[in-house]
């Protein structure tokens, strides 16, 4: 067994994200609403191998920063990518012995740069190299001792990709996949092709769901494309019967997004305080989160780049007008665009709210 089989049912996931899902963002999120499973940015298989622990410098490799997580992030997947079965394997150990819960292959990334190494989305077109990368994963994974921080589980393997390349190839492609048994598969129910610039195709996991049901019922399958809220995300495990949802875009600026309705039970009765689901968040508590990111975001080492915050800052600050002295969003976002620390962030919101 492996913590998949612990998983509730359905279950919700934060997607892999690179400049998103760092140790600062994951951690803004398990203080208001864990997800049933945490994932790292993708961290590339070639360069842990080519610098493992020490680079040629003497500074400590970058890829490691991407591989740091705290205790209450648990269960926790580091996504790794490679076209090469002996660095996956390789960095399939360094995970395990990093307390990581398992790994993922990303066949899905889109980048261009990712793809001329025939990773991330170029695997799709790769059947044969796709599966042989996911034996060698789960060859490693036995090699490994028993975790010590959880000894009654197995180090799973799962993967990450996409309905097809230039179009939907379910039959084959997810087939593949199912037949190399890995714990878990998820699809972002678009094309290579599609990238994000069309509607997620969620009338397709029907289909994966029966490939998967008639080639091995054992293999967890996640849906992930356009989820709105936990809603919506149950909403489509129901329909479409797929076992877990994984939330991408509707994290951006929305760190309760996981966020539960409270509950309290008296003898036995359990009320839901909030039928409707999570309370709204208000500005000054989406501010308050996007001046903690930045000091957490400060503290990653070795440091990344005080723009990369960019994003963030335009996820949060965002749909309200000026009012009583107040900029309205546009305003607010210029502003705290030209800032290059969390003290200069905090202090243009201070002064601005």
């Amino acid at each position: 067994m492996s913590f998949w089989n612990k998983l509730p049912e359905p279950f919700f996931a934060m997607a892999p994200m690179a400049d998103v899902t760092d140790i600062a963002f994951r951690a803004l999120v398990a203080k208001r609403g864990k997800p049933d499973i945490f994932w790292t940015e993708f961290v590339s298989a070639d360069g842990l191998y080519a610098l493992t622990g020490i680079a040629k410098n003497g500074s400590v490799n970058p890829l490691l920063r991407d591989l740091a997580f705290e205790e209450n992030q648990r269960p926790i997947v580091a996504q790794i990518f490679s076209s090469k079965p002996e660095t996956i394997a390789y960095a399939t150990k360094l995970v395990a012995k990093l307390g990581f819960d398992g790994v993922d292959i990303n066949m899905g990334c889109p980048d261009r740069s990712i793809e001329k190494q025939g990773a991330g989305a170029a695997l799709v077109k790769n059947p044969a190299l796709a599966m042989e990368l996911i034996h060698a994963a789960k060859e490693a994974a036995k090699q490994i001792p028993k975790l010590t921080y959880r000894p009654d589980l197995v180090f799973p393997v799962s993967v990450k990709t996409r309905i097809g390349y230039n179009s939907e190839n379910l039959e084959e492609w997810l087939t593949a996949l199912l037949t190399a048994q890995p714990a878990a598969i998820t699809l972002h129910l678009r094309t290579r092709k599609e990238l994000s610039l069309v509607p997620a195709g969620w009338e397709l996991m029907k289909k994966a769901v029966e490939i998967r049901n008639k080639v091995n019922p054992d293999v967890l399958l996640i849906g992930n494309g356009d989820v709105k809220d936990l809603e919506d995300a149950r909403a489509k495990a129901t329909e479409t019967g797929c076992d877990g949802i994984m939330f991408g875009r509707a994290m951006f600026g929305n760190p309760w997004v996981f966020e539960k309705p409270a509950r309290f039970n008296l003898g036995n009765l359990d009320l839901r305080l909030n039928l409707a689901g999570p309370t709204e968040h208000g500005l000054d508590e989406k501010l308050e989160a996007l001046i903690e990111l930045a000091y957490g975001f400060e503290k990653l080492s070795p440091p990344k780049s005080f723009a990369i915050l960019k994003k963030h800052i335009k996820a949060f600050v965002t749909g309200f007008p000026a009012c009583a002295g107040r900029p309205g969003a546009a305003d607010l976002r210029a502003r705290l665009m030209t800032a290059e620390s969390a003290a200069e962030l905090e202090a243009f919101i201070k002064a601005s709210v």
